[in-house]
């Protein structure tokens, strides 16, 4: 009877505690523990955006201790997932284990801080206050989302499995809730105003420029965005560079006036492929895992301004746009736009696209097209720029000048979501590992070494309304607002406005399409080790409808998505956009200091991506897990028969 009671109550205490991720039934107490266990966020204050006033003497001390709370993150974030067993069975040795010490390091680091801005100038006061962060369960992170285990057994490598998509290769996202089809969202991107353009072509990065260093907000410290970027144009681009070494450096600009660096986070495909950075900090230990993907095409245009002229950028100016950080900091700064060739004038802001068959993805940055006038740089590396209103106008003390805006095209499949991207693999951009590979984060850095020659024909050319590029020393054509991006693809992808944050998604009227163009041969991206079984086919995406961000509360990040109602090679030919010129749509201006505890993206996912047990609770696998417990009932029942059996004989 003991042996057998003993044996019941094991097997059903086991049992609990394997109920899943979603905390179903009996299992929710031991749910809650696997969720805080699995894929969490690591929610701490972004320092780098309260200091907006750090003396030019304490830049450089503050922007390596910066780095250095970045780093502090990301080994928070790795020893969560190496101890996420111990702490299944006690969710609350996190506090102890990862939090408090993360705590403790960042106020030592928030000391410096202050320390080296008291040096050049007034300390500051309450920065410790930066210090505690929270570490949010995947249910209670934004966006909703739940976590998925990986199901590879092998640190995360593999690819999850099941509905939701999973954890993805690296065990830290993407989603299926990540991903909406673009079939199904509004046209909602502004044609763009009349004007002048400058082209400026520097390849794709095809010969492999790659590193997880930032220049502009780590100088000096390795590994400072925690995640690897692709470059184009100067090759001199690592965190060590000085601006006589960009000034020196070699470019793969066709005008060799254009020395500037372009760079954004690396798109890859989770298939599993290890690349170099497999086991690097800034790649595979840092959730950063899969195939790199070339792209197809990177096209770099600079346009005016709608309410007059634009005056030259200054030497060396550098810009961020978007928020490497905007899941967990909150939509203030973000600026990502994701869409499909032929379907541009349709732009998502927090979801990755799902484009039909023959239509490539693309990723958009418009970046601030307003300058204070004196700095090149600011302390938080936001304020000496910012984006213009909707007429166009800059705030009141800044200049404007030529907008930049970066299309990267990418020769990638819909990944297929109802098997985790087995059959054809998840994309997702590089991220912190906090950041979970969320397409909101997406975000380019721009630093201008253009020769001065080469600005002043910049200028000169958009203020006279020509289109310039490469080769045509400047004299461009006279048209009146034409093409600067041409493009072979249906729409010529020019059309890459940013959105108009109250616009409706639709999912009920589809527009009129001609027929699907046949993709050129020569379409692939230039990368090794295409996978075979990635063929173009859409994947299947979730059904129901993503709730709407409130634009109000939530400026630049609204997906103007309908209902990511997909199914596989789901038609929808490529339609041409009827605007082929660049916009220059207008942002809200860059917010100097945030909340403590930034708002969150609230775009939950679709009602049926419910997070799924690791077993879904049917009836004939309940009796291959409990078969223990039923051995055991057995054995107590004869234990009782042996009982009463000998108390009778006894008597």
């Amino acid at each position: 009877m003991l042996g057998g009671g003993g044996l019941v109550a094991a097997n059903v205490y086991a049992s609990a505690s394997e109920g899943g991720w979603s905390g179903q039934g009996s299992g929710d107490a031991a749910g809650a523990s696997l969720r805080s266990a699995g894929m969490a966020t690591v929610d701490c204050p972004d320092v780098g955006a309260r200091l907006t006033d750090v003396p030019e003497a304490a830049r450089g001390d503050v922007d390596r201790e910066l780095a250095q709370l970045d780093q502090q993150i990301a080994e928070a974030y790795q020893r969560l997932q190496q101890s996420a067993d111990a702490l299944r069975q006690d969710p609350a040795a996190a506090d102890n284990s990862v939090m408090n010490p993360l705590k403790d390091k960042r106020t030592a680091t928030l000391g410096r801080i202050a320390d080296a801005i008291g040096r050049a100038g007034n300390r500051p006061d309450q920065l410790d206050a930066l210090a505690p962060c929270t570490l949010r369960p995947a249910e209670a992170a934004p966006g909703g989302e739940s976590a998925v285990p990986s199901q590879s057994g092998e640190g995360g490598q593999g690819q999850g499995q099941g509905q939701n998509g999973g954890t993805g290769q690296g065990g830290n996202g993407p989603v299926a809730a990540d991903y909406a089809d673009i079939n199904s969202v509004q046209p909602n991107a502004p044609k763009a105003p009349p004007g002048g353009t400058f082209r400026t072509e520097c390849g794709v990065n095809e010969n492999g420029l790659f590193n997880s260093d930032n220049v502009i907000v780590a100088p000096g410290v390795s590994n400072g965005a925690h995640h690897f970027h692709d470059y184009v144009g100067n090759q001199s681009n690592t965190a060590f560079a000085s601006d006589q070494d960009l000034a020196d450096a070699r470019t793969s600009c066709a005008d060799q006036g254009d020395k500037s660096t372009y760079y954004w986070p690396v798109l890859r495909l989770q298939n599993g492929k290890q690349e170099r950075d497999a086991g690097a900090p800034g790649g595979g230990t840092e959730g950063n895992a899969g195939q790199i993907v070339t792209p197809k095409e990177v096209t770099l245009t600079f346009v005016g301004s709608p309410s007059g002229k634009v005056t030259e950028m200054p030497r060396l100016l550098r810009i961020i746009t978007g928020d490497a950080k905007a899941f967990v900091n909150g939509p203030a700064n973000a600026n990502a736009s994701w869409s499909c060739t032929g379907f541009e004038d349709r732009q998502l802001k927090d979801k990755y696209p799902l484009c039909p068959s023959g239509s490539d993805v693309v990723r958009s940055f418009h970046f601030q097209s307003c300058w204070d006038g004196r700095n090149a740089d600011s302390a938080n590396h936001r304020t000496h720029v910012a984006f213009a209103d909707g007429q166009g106008n800059c705030p009141a003390g800044f200049k404007a000048i030529p907008q930049l805006v970066q299309r990267i095209v990418y020769d990638v499949d819909a990944p297929s979501l109802d098997d985790g991207g087995k059959n054809t693999p998840l994309f997702a951009v590089d991220s912190f590992p906090e950041q979970q590979h969320k397409p909101v984060t997406d975000h380019g850095d721009f630093i201008n070494v253009f020769d001065e020659g080469l600005m002043r024909t910049m200028v000169d050319c958009i203020n006279s309304g020509r289109n310039c590029g490469p080769g045509d020393d400047g004299k461009g054509d006279d048209g009146k607002g034409g093409t600067a991006e041409p493009s072979e693809e249906p729409g010529g992808g020019q059309n890459t406005a940013e959105p108009s944050a109250t616009a409706e998604p639709s999912a009920t009227a589809e527009p009129e399409r001609p027929a699907e163009p046949e993709k050129p041969a020569e379409s692939q991206p230039a990368q090794s080790e295409q996978p075979a079984e990635s063929g173009r086919s859409a994947g299947t995406a979730p059904a129901g409808q993503p709730a709407q961000s409130d634009p109000a509360e939530a400026p630049r990040v609204d997906a103007g998505t309908a209902p990511a109602n997909t199914t596989k090679n789901q038609g929808g030919t490529p339609r041409r956009d009827e605007s082929s010129a660049p916009a220059t749509a207008a942002a809200p201006q860059v917010s100097e200091s945030a909340p403590a505890q930034a708002a969150a993206v609230t775009t939950p996912p679709p009602a049926n991506l419910e997070p799924q047990a690791v077993g879904n609770g049917g009836l004939a696998e309940t009796g291959a897990n409990l078969w223990p417990a039923a051995l055991g009932v057995l054995l107590a029942a004869s234990g009782l028969v042996m009982l009463l059996r000998a108390r009778r004989l006894r008597y």
